[in-house]
């Protein structure tokens, strides 16, 4: 059936990377590991008392709720993708639960400061080689997550799902807005929900370092007190964590502007000298994906501010306005 009218100006909103599912399926894996894992360290930490290996395992945790959110937020953003409630798509999903899970993990990071605290100053009796021995296991589980991830989506290419589709426009009293699909070109893009959980779990490792040093400075120069010290650093590590997830995280839901990307918008439209912006919103939509908003006034007509900007590959849904 050939299209007619404006059916060919029509798109949708879907903001998927190409890797979607390969990166849903290796993160799901990594879940299962780390929580597999997480519940033993912690299991293992109450048991022989050692608030390191709690530490560790709670920190874990941060890990194992950063990739479990973005496993959901993989899956409904799939199944809600055509949904046209969601003006703009379901590329937020992710920001609005990793900022619910940063709330409780700083919750988290207090408990186990408190704890680790207290335990400076009454010690208490800590099986060091079992304790050790469970680190070491979540140390390896780190390590294979680390290559899960590293095989994964940190270094695939992305696209927008509507890139295909033309140009359309909406008359609005006497103005005339604009909407152009960009797209990336061919240039490598990372899936950053990806690449911060890899990034992430080598953390987690370093931190089972620390506590199977601990651990073994316990064991064999008597150093008991290094145990709960090494858990208030774990503490600090868990606490820096959500407070950078809670940070980027609002940012997104707040519709912070990129300035970065912004100034380049306004080089790109302003830059001949025939076009003046009035009024500019950039924010982004997805992952991989801004939206904007621009409308100019001067001597140009919106298909060459479109051309303007095509090079702008971050753009993944424009609008502009000419008065």
């Amino acid at each position: 059936m050939t299209a007619t009218g404006s059916d060919y100006l029509t798109h949708d909103h879907r903001f998927l990377s190409r890797s979607h599912d390969e990166s849903a399926r290796r993160t799901l894996w990594v879940v299962g590991l780390t929580a597999v894992m997480m519940v033993g360290e912690i299991i293992a930490g109450m048991v022989y008392g050692s608030m390191a290996l709690l530490a560790d395992g709670f920190h874990m945790a941060t890990h194992a709720g950063a990739l479990a959110v973005a496993a959901g937020a993989y899956a409904y953003a799939k199944r809600h993708s055509a949904n046209r409630r969601f003006s703009f798509g379901t590329g937020k999903v992710g920001d609005l639960a990793g900022f619910a899970s940063a709330l409780v993990l700083g919750i988290v990071a207090l408990g186990i400061a408190g704890e680790s605290i207290a335990r400076l100053f009454d010690p208490r009796s800590v099986a060091f080689g079992q304790a050790t021995l469970v680190a070491v296991l979540g140390l390896g589980v780190n390590l294979v997550s680390a290559l899960l991830l590293a095989g994964g989506g940190h270094h695939h290419h992305h696209h927008h799902g509507h890139h295909d589709h033309d140009h359309h426009g909406h008359d609005h009293d006497q103005d005339v807005d604009q909407h152009d699909d960009h797209h990336p070109g061919h240039g490598a893009h990372r899936d950053n929900n990806l690449r911060s959980a890899y990034f992430h779990v080598l953390a987690d490792a370093l931190t089972s370092v620390l506590a199977i040093v601990a651990l073994v400075a316990g064991r064999y120069l008597g150093w008991v007190w290094l145990d709960p010290l090494m858990g208030v650093v774990g503490a600090i590590v868990i606490a820096r964590w959500s407070w950078s997830l809670m940070r980027d995280t609002a940012a997104v839901l707040l519709d912070t502007t990129d300035s970065a990307l912004e100034a380049e918008v306004r080089d790109c439209v302003e830059g001949p000298g025939d076009a003046r912006i009035t009024d500019l919103h950039v924010w982004r939509v997805g992952p991989e994906a801004h939206a904007a908003i621009v409308s100019v006034t001067g001597a140009v007509d919106s298909e060459t501010i479109r051309t303007r900007l095509r090079p702008v590959h971050e753009l993944g849904h424009l609008t502009v306005e000419c008065r």
